[in-house]
């Protein structure tokens, strides 16, 4: 009996998993962007805040993300021990750094996994995360499900970049560390755009104006992003690069070696006698 060398991908992202990803997404930047293209004098900008009742959808939302995805893949018990092992370090990373510029090392964590991974098993891993990691540092609130949503497409663009069975090395090292900085910037950036709305109570040039039309908010947006957390973000794309460039090696080692022994998905053939 043999065990020929595939591919792996823990997490598949079949019909129903895409489909539930594509609506939860859509639902995400829905609540995400809305204050910039929702009308000065619509309803949703009139009731802007009521925002934070998106919390119990978006969350409903990201549980049938993930429980379509597991279910639909036949995710077995060596992914789910990975997925749990995986979620579980990076809850345990976070906490690591924080408060001080932007040290987060899960970040590098979640491109490794979702590179070995894929971007099935990489969406579940940021979301499981994220949430877990709350968890434990009392970090619940109106805010999760735009975290959860948002580690989970960071997560699931590093099993989206090209080359996962051929490129290693070097060049492998250095497109993860671009991902990651690029990717650290847009955690950042859309996390502002879930909170930024409720600043009301500032009273500056850089606070959301439920009068001002789409371009008057985008120019207060960018000063409010370079005013409150740029150098945030920038200590965060940092750790990250310096971390995957130092740790990046060893570890896929480790991903990938750990993944071909669970063999989740490894097809058995039987040779003639």
């Amino acid at each position: 009996m043999t065990t020929p060398e595939v591919r792996t991908r823990a997490v598949r992202l079949g019909p129903r998993s895409l489909a539930a990803l594509c609506l939860v997404s859509a639902v995400g930047v829905a609540g995400f962007g809305w204050p910039l293209f929702a009308d000065p004098t619509s309803q949703v900008a009139a009731h802007a805040q009521d925002a934070p009742w998106l919390f119990a959808g978006l969350l409903v939302l990201l549980v049938a993300v993930v429980t379509a995805t597991i279910s639909e893949s036949g995710l077995g018990p060596k992914a789910v021990a990975m997925l749990g092992v995986l979620a579980a370090t990076g809850a345990a990373l976070r906490p690591i750094g924080a408060g001080t510029a932007g040290i987060e090392p899960m970040f590098f964590l979640m491109v490794l996994s979702g590179r070995v991974l894929g971007p099935g098993f990489g969406f579940v891993l940021g979301s499981v995360t994220m949430f877990s990691s709350a968890l434990l540092t009392g970090g619940v609130g109106p805010w999760l499900p735009f975290q959860m949503l948002a580690m989970g497409w960071f997560t699931m663009g590093a099993g989206l970049l090209p080359g996962p069975d051929r490129m290693r090395g070097r060049g492998e090292l250095a497109l993860l560390a671009a991902y990651g900085f690029c990717a650290a910037f847009a955690y950042g950036t859309v996390m502002n755009l879930a909170g930024w709305p409720f600043m009301g109570a500032l009273a500056s040039n850089v606070a959301f104006d439920p009068h001002a039309d789409v371009t008057a908010n985008l120019a207060r947006f960018l000063a409010y992003c370079v005013a409150t957390s740029l150098g945030w973000d920038l200590g965060r794309a940092v750790v990250t690069v310096v971390l995957t460039l130092t740790l990046g090696v060893p570890l896929l080692k480790a991903l990938r070696r750990a993944t071909r022994r669970a063999a989740f998905e490894t097809p058995v053939t039987f040779e003639p006698r």
